[in-house]
């Protein structure tokens, strides 16, 4: 009976995430918005359906290894080549910037550095999901501004696996040796030389197709047990299980099978991507937000305008035309869904504590499912910024009638107001009005002169 009880929350769990998810479809919404908001509703903070952490923690984990592992699918090195120097200048000053800034915020916040680089490294990061659905929602994904900002967007997903490794060679009182180094350099070397080899080998055969005999679930079941060796693997040389699901990923995303792969994966990775977002929504304190809703707002709103100024003051150094740096740093906007991964990571080096850790997936949730608003919001605002010269041009197209109404409402004022003083002229005496001095027109004083 409990084994029963338990796959009925599962049924309950997985088909209120499903429902959320196509209601926000119908508004034009990410569908991961959907499943964050089934997580906050389903939640220990909220109705209560599901409270073991535990359970909650490993589906996140799980989720995880596949969205990486997806990631490095779909990333095309060939592609990748042509805006690649784009890309990296555009994701290291992205990050440089975000940590300095954070790390000079640490001295007077009373924070310790390895909290300061933690929080650069999850504010410099965007969501790939939520920009994609948002590119594809005003009609850019295929034009330049969706070509270079996926471009970013797969640099900062590179760029997330050396931050990882990183961040765990982190803790407060710990020293770090170059024993804690080696996995962290050997990383970076072997993403380095997998990617130098992919760009000039091309296209790469791998067997899995013949051993699968063409049967399409089985190629499916293969492409995932690929994931999850090259985890352990990576997990026994003392490397991050995610950084393995990566390079399994990137390896059957550039091999000549690459299309047949991410067509049988796909049902799986929309599958994990669900169970990672209601993991993130399931981990969401309402209380705590209630507690802390002024200082969660000033840092949602912070991180928001200063990450989209931030985007659009690097595109424009990257030459790019104003129109398209104000629409692809509002797109890019958003804080990331790895950024749930660092937070994560240092809570579990110590590099931030529970509070903090709270605080934070606050702030990143509710940067998720504000971001489609904030770039509807950014586009009505160039919009208007193309016809308006005044202030008041400004004001009567943000609220027409309001402003119409205004205006009527001072012209009566003004004509009541003539109307009085021409029944006050009315009343006076002839004398006292013989005596008031005659007014004349100063062109009338200059002509006499």
């Amino acid at each position: 009976m409990e084994q029963g009880h338990e796959l009925t929350q599962i049924a309950i769990v997985v088909s209120v995430a499903l429902l959320c998810g196509l209601f926000l479809g119908r508004l034009r919404q990410p569908a991961i918005v959907g499943y964050i908001l089934a997580g906050v509703v389903l939640g220990p903070s909220a109705l209560g359906f599901v409270e073991d952490r535990d359970q909650i923690n490993l589906l996140a984990e799980l989720g995880v290894l596949l969205l990486l592992f997806s990631i490095g699918m779909e990333l095309d090195v060939s592609d990748f080549r042509s805006v690649l120097k784009f890309a990296a200048i555009g994701t290291g000053l992205q990050i440089t910037i975000a940590t300095t800034v954070i790390l000079l915020l640490t001295w007077p916040l009373g924070w310790p550095w390895e909290r300061g680089v933690l929080i650069g490294f999850g504010i410099a990061l965007s969501s790939t999901a939520v920009t994609i659905k948002l590119l594809e929602d005003v009609g850019e994904i295929k034009s330049e501004v969706g070509r270079r900002a996926i471009a970013i967007l797969i640099a900062q997903d590179l760029a997330i696996v050396p931050m990882m490794l990183f961040i765990a060679a982190l803790a407060p009182d710990q020293t770090i040796t170059i024993k804690d180094v080696l996995p962290l350099i050997g990383s970076v070397l072997i993403l380095a030389g997998l990617l130098w080899f992919l760009g000039r080998k091309g296209k790469i055969k791998l067997p899995l197709r013949e051993l699968a005999r063409n049967q399409s679930d089985l190629i499916a079941v293969s492409a995932v047990a690929l994931c999850f060796a090259a985890a352990a693997v990576s997990g026994l040389f003392g490397m991050s299980t995610a950084y393995g699901a990566f390079l399994a990923g990137l390896l059957l995303g550039n091999s000549t099978d690459r299309k047949l792969m991410l067509r049988s994966t796909l049902p799986i990775q929309g599958l994990l991507l669900m169970v990672f977002f209601l993991s993130i929504g399931l981990l969401i304190d309402l209380g705590f937000i209630w507690d802390n809703l002024g200082e969660i707002i000033l840092m949602l709103l912070i991180v928001t305008l200063g990450k989209t100024a931030m985007n659009v003051g690097i595109l424009r150094f990257l030459k790019e035309p104003w129109p398209r740096a104000w629409l692809g740093g509002v797109a890019l906007g958003q804080v990331g869904e790895f950024s749930f991964v660092l937070i994560a990571l240092g809570l579990s080096v110590g590099a931030l504590d529970d509070e903090g850790y709270r605080l934070f997936v606050a702030v990143i949730a509710l940067s998720l499912i504000i971001s489609p608003l904030w770039l509807d919001s950014a586009r009505r605002i160039e919009r208007l910024a193309v016809h308006v010269d005044t202030l008041r041009d400004l004001m009567t197209r943000l609220y027409p009638l309001a402003t119409a109404r205004t205006q009527q409402s001072i012209a009566w004022t003004l004509v009541k107001r003539q109307q009085i003083a021409e029944r006050h002229a009315k009343a006076l005496p002839e004398s006292l009005a013989d005596d008031q001095p005659v007014s004349r027109p100063r062109g009338d004083d200059k002509a006499q002169s």
